[in-house]
């Protein structure tokens, strides 16, 4: 009986979306037009600014030390520290990076296939510690931005669509007197949420998987990885910014104010998840913040997957953070849940 009922309003929830012609349309085109948009607007060209990759292994840095502090006289060059030489050598073979230094050894690489990195040497080679550093070469294509950007795009869609679709639906269903009758049938309140959940979920990962393929077929975008594990990272990142409305929505009594919550939830992730630009030279404390957020993990790993061709094995950090910020959020919104306006 429990599944019949689940069955019933996960199907109710279903045609109303499909029957609002302008949500299903929104939820479809305006992300495709967005990555076209970006695919026209950034498939040529780079920008002019230098980035050097600095391999650390403790809080002291080539850009501290005394050996190297003509490279800070230097302008237009950026410096990033990094604790992992294999991922700061990933981002200069994708030439998001155009040279890396190793602080731990006397080596640094350069991209064979960048000119960027060809220059960069040339200008650093004035430092004569530099000169005493021997050369490592790598290889491989520029990632362009609409790539780059495409994760982004598709995980900030998801995050729209999860926060409002649950969050201004479930409203007005409370403010409507839907939830009050609903609450006189055998329903409890776990049932009515798991399929809430459900219907958006299976909402979402259709529309997504369809953005993205069309993206990546059509545009000739990058996909390095597997289209099964961008579908599973997809559906944690789905319940876990699902299970964020739910909150947001299990007892706000006007969508006035669950609208004024949603934004103030979605804005920051918009901006500190990596969608637009990455965070990798942002301080510290704000990189701590942002990996508190589900759109981080979502788009970082969606990211590894269609550019890095990452395996399921090294998306399980991501995986569970989601779960967790999933599980943490169901859980406060099944304890909190008001059928009615008055709570």
């Amino acid at each position: 009986m429990m599944l019949t009922r689940i069955i019933a309003l996960w199907h109710a929830r279903n045609l109303e979306f499909v029957r609002d012609r302008a949500s299903l349309s929104w939820n479809l085109l305006f992300p495709l037009l967005l990555v076209v948009g970006f695919y026209f607007a950034f498939s040529k060209g780079e920008t002019a600014q230098y980035k050097v990759g600095v391999v650390i292994s403790s809080e002291y840095s080539v850009i501290s030390s005394d050996n190297f502090s003509g490279f800070k006289q230097l302008k237009y060059i950026e410096f990033v520290d990094y604790q992992s030489r294999d991922e700061a050598l990933i981002k200069l073979r994708q030439h998001q990076l155009d040279l890396v230094i190793d602080d731990n050894s006397d080596q640094y690489w350069l991209n064979q296939l960048s000119g960027k990195g060809y220059l960069i040497e040339k200008i650093l080679a004035s430092e004569s510690n530099f000169l005493q550093r021997r050369k490592q070469t790598v290889a491989g294509e520029a990632i362009r931005y609409v790539d780059w950007v495409l994760p982004g795009i598709l995980g900030m869609n998801m995050m729209f669509s999860g926060l409002f679709g649950i969050g201004y639906v479930i409203v007005r269903y409370r403010k409507n007197g839907v939830l009050k009758r609903l609450k006189a049938t055998p329903l409890s309140a776990s049932e009515f949420i798991f399929s809430q959940i459900l219907s958006r979920m299976f909402i979402q990962l259709l529309t997504s998987m369809f953005i993205a393929s069309s993206c990546i077929f059509v545009l000739d975008l990058t996909m390095n990885g597997s289209f099964i594990n961008l579908f599973v990272l997809m559906f944690f990142g789905s319940f876990s910014l699902i299970a964020v409305g739910l909150l947001v929505a299990s007892r706000s009594k006007s969508e006035e104010f669950a609208g004024g919550l949603l934004n103030m939830v979605s804005w920051p992730m918009m901006f500190l998840s990596g969608v637009w630009f990455s965070l990798d030279s942002a301080h510290p404390w704000l990189q701590w913040g942002a990996n508190l957020l589900p759109l981080t993990h979502l788009v970082s790993g969606m990211r590894s997957v269609m550019l890095d061709g990452a395996t399921l094995w090294s998306l399980l950090p991501n995986i569970g953070a989601l779960l967790a910020i999933a599980l943490l959020c169901i859980s406060i919104s099944a304890y909190r849940f008001s059928w009615g306006e008055q709570g």
